[in-house]
């Protein structure tokens, strides 16, 4: 862990690192969950515009929770100097960036006697404390800087009808007041994630930078606030708000949807407005039915790009990259077409000549280029390992500079400079570099098959610390969620590779037709076939790495999954005894509950191709429930309370049938967890347990 104490500022490695008397690396040996926990977490940078500062998040984290901290680092872009701490607070940083001058950062936090997160501003070149610039009640985070550096817009979620920080107050003391506990809901959704709705929506204000300046909410009074189904973009526990200025400061584009409130029979779309910097009604930009977000406009501020997720009767539709002409938003144009990758937010050369973008592919996340007019986009360089994320690109032509995370299922996240040129990368910040020095991770291996459903299937295997190739090893199949995700090349800390298969077990890793990175029709074969297709294309996996590697004991399999791969558990429960034991974290056991209840319903019924109760036999047939008297493996059950994206009912019914078909089976519940487990004590209970209950069940064999 970084020490705030006696550490000299401005060193690469860990003053916490463990050495010998004699000052020799430790013996490597397999990963705990110390190791993995307490490893420092290194967040996306944000390079100057000029290119040459780079500023990122540190997370320490602790296992008490009073002892994590979180800061914002600096370090020269061309690595000449190590990264020193730019902050020096308990409370975490979000959020931060630049202004267009390279002088200053805004970023989001809460401090001293704040009742909730304000927009803070830090004069990098001046030094000294950050300034508070935003005193709303609601809170303020997402910080956008105005081209001229005289205003930052932010988000912040408000009361319905209010119009000025007295209003919501006067709101906030009112709710406070009530006498009744009530929730009152007119239409869906009711939950996101882990939190129960309420009427306060996220909206748009514009703090001026002259002192004494209040905010003003751009979006108060607005049709469009006013609309039953205004909402900014959701799923993840909190709305957000992408937005961007205009390149003349003359007011913001945004994403927002009209229409959540019809999220149980249609689909969310999220469109792109403008609304003046000064307040007005918000102009919708995009009419089209097709779903925009990350709005960001060119250097010379003649075209806007946002990402696009064209409108589909598929349950899977590949985000794509779209550009028109500003201010008139004429000649739209898709971008990147001929690449079959989703394609994350663009960056810019400086002159603007140039789109920069990281794509998912084959278990890997790569950087691309194309023109900015469009045309076919190229890998930049070649990755052969690991994943780049969270790329940013600054300084001056001719030679911009890009920076990304780049991680591995061997490195956790670290900066890293990549040249545009060649692709190749130079370590800017080692946090984690001592730490993972003293572990055993094997690299994971990769092998291809061909199903019998005609799909070749990709698949990442890892061998256990200290492999011996002379030893037979039992194999722990891993089954992904989402479905439209996939198992890659970089670290995990929730199901992490090496430390499930610490004790000695072959980890294996398929990315079943449904997963992301293998193209939009691969993806888009799992509609009406959730369960059953994916499970038939991992049973094969696993006998195809039976096959290929000898050191695999055929007799001793386990598997595990959570989310989808918690549902793919459950069906594998009541299809096939080939497994001596099953762990399901957050795993749907019945389609129809799982639509009913669940904060997103209408994929559900999209994906099926019809409601349940026009075609009752489909579902049932996609049900583990439907098939509960074929229990025979013993299993692990886990869920979080707060769990609305799965919620927890679908938990108790796997439960209710384990025991009414008396199988073998134990229950864990984790009341203050949500779909995933994130505290550090319940993690570490979860992962001991899982242990524990692979290893009762690869000793005793099924009962």
């Amino acid at each position: 862990m970084i020490r705030r104490r006696h550490c000299l500022p401005a060193l690469f490695v860990l003053c916490a690192t463990v050495l010998s008397v004699h000052g020799q690396a430790p013996a490597v040996r397999p990963i705990t969950h110390e190791d993995l926990w307490t490893m420092p977490r290194v967040g996306a940078p944000a390079i100057s515009p000029d290119g040459r500062w780079v500023v990122m998040s540190v997370t320490e984290p602790a296992y008490d929770d009073t002892q994590q901290v979180s800061d914002l680092w600096i370090e020269p872009s061309d690595g000449s100097a190590p990264p020193r701490r730019l902050t020096a607070t308990r409370t975490a940083e979000s959020g931060a960036t630049w202004s267009r001058d390279s002088t200053r950062l805004a970023f989001s936090a809460r401090r001293g006697d704040d009742e909730a997160p304000q927009i803070y501003v830090l004069h990098v070149a001046l030094g000294g404390e950050a300034q508070r610039v935003t005193s709303v009640s609601t809170g303020a985070r997402a910080p956008r800087w105005r081209p001229d550096g005289t205003a930052i817009a932010f988000t912040s979620d408000v009361y319905p009808g209010a119009r000025s920080e007295a209003e919501n107050k006067a709101a906030a003391a009112e709710r406070k007041a009530r006498k009744y506990s009530a929730r009152v809901y007119d239409a869906f959704p009711v939950r996101d994630f882990d939190r129960w709705l309420d009427d306060r929506r996220a909206t748009l204000l514009v703090q001026p930078l002259t002192p004494g300046t209040p905010a003003r909410d751009l979006l108060a009074g607005s049709a469009l606030v006013a609309g039953p189904g205004f909402s900014g973009q959701t799923g993840s526990g909190s709305e957000q708000i992408a937005a961007t200025w205009a390149p003349d400061g003359s007011g913001l584009v945004f994403a927002a949807t009209s229409n959540r409130h019809e999220a149980a029979r249609a689909d969310v779309v999220d469109s792109l407005w403008f609304v003046p910097a000064d307040g007005g009604p918000p102009r919708q930009l995009t009419t089209d039915g097709d779903s925009y977000g990350s709005p960001v406009f060119s250097p010379d501020g003649r075209a806007l790009y946002a990402q696009v997720e064209p409108r589909s009767p598929r349950v899977y539709s590949m985000t794509r990259l779209v550009r028109w002409t500003w201010p008139d938003m004429a000649d739209r144009q898709l971008l990147g077409t001929t690449l079959d990758r989703a394609i994350g937010p663009p960056r810019f050369s400086p002159d603007g000549s140039r789109i920069f973008f990281t794509a998912e592919d084959q278990g890997h996340e790569r950087l691309y280029t194309m023109a900015a007019t469009g045309g076919t986009p190229r890998e930049i360089g070649t990755l052969d390992a690991g994943t780049l994320t969270g790329l940013d690109v600054g300084g001056s032509a001719p030679a911009p500079l890009a920076v990304c995370l780049w991680q591995s299922a061997v490195q956790p996240p670290e900066v890293v400079r990549v040249d545009l040129a060649s692709g190749g990368r130079t370590p800017l910040t080692r946090f984690t570099t001592e730490r993972v020095r003293a572990l055993d991770l094997p690299t994971p291996e990769t092998f291809w098959f061909t199903s019998t459903r005609g799909a070749r299937i990709h698949n990442l295997l890892v061998r256990p610390a200290g492999f011996d190739p002379a030893k037979k090893y039992p194999l722990l199949v891993l089954m992904h969620g989402g479905p439209h995700g996939a198992w890659r090349d970089e670290w995990v800390l929730r199901w992490n590779y090496h430390l499930l298969g610490a004790p000695g077990y072959v980890v294996l890793l398929t990315n079943y037709m449904g997963s992301t990175g293998f193209g939009e029709a691969f993806a888009q074969r799992i509609q009406g076939d959730p369960l059953e297709g994916p499970a038939l294309e991992i049973n094969q996996a696993a006998d195809e790495a039976i096959a290929r590697y000898p050191f695999i004991d055929a007799t001793r399999q386990v598997a595990a999954g959570a989310s989808y791969g918690g549902h793919l558990a459950n069906w594998m429960a009541v299809t096939t005894t080939r497994y001596r034991t099953l762990v399901s974290h957050a795993g749907l056991f019945d389609l129809a509950a799982q639509w009913g209840t669940s904060d997103i319903a209408y994929a559900r019924e999209r994906n099926m191709g019809a409601p349940v109760w026009e075609d009752p036999a489909m579902w049932a047939r996609q049900s583990p429930l439907f098939r509960a008297g074929q229990l025979k493996t013993p299993m692990l059950v886990t869920v979080g309370e707060r769990d609305y994206r799965v919620p927890a009912n679908n938990a108790l019914q796997l439960w209710a049938a384990l025991q009414r078909m008396q199988v073998p089976s134990r229950l864990i519940v984790f009341p203050e967890e949500n779909h995933w487990i994130l505290r550090a004590e319940n993690s570490r209970f979860f992962y001991a347990e899982v242990h524990a209950w692979l290893a009762r069940w690869l000793a005793e064999g099924r009962k």
